[in-house]
């Protein structure tokens, strides 16, 4: 948990510090973005799930 709660904080301050230097945001600006995003990190698990089930 802690990871994730540092990933947070760590995500703030660069929109923080890229917002004040006025550049674009790192980041998908939209929701289909973020979703492909999370679709390629359960896509990554998936595999290994399917690695670990069938092939070992």
């Amino acid at each position: 948990m802690s990871e994730v709660l540092l990933a947070l904080l760590a995500g703030f301050i660069v929109g923080i510090v890229f917002s004040a230097i006025k550049l674009p945001i790192p980041a998908p600006p939209v929701l289909s973005g973020v979703m492909g995003i999370v679709g390629v990190y359960i896509g990554g698990i998936a595999y290994q799930w399917l690695v670990e089930r069938f092939f070992s």
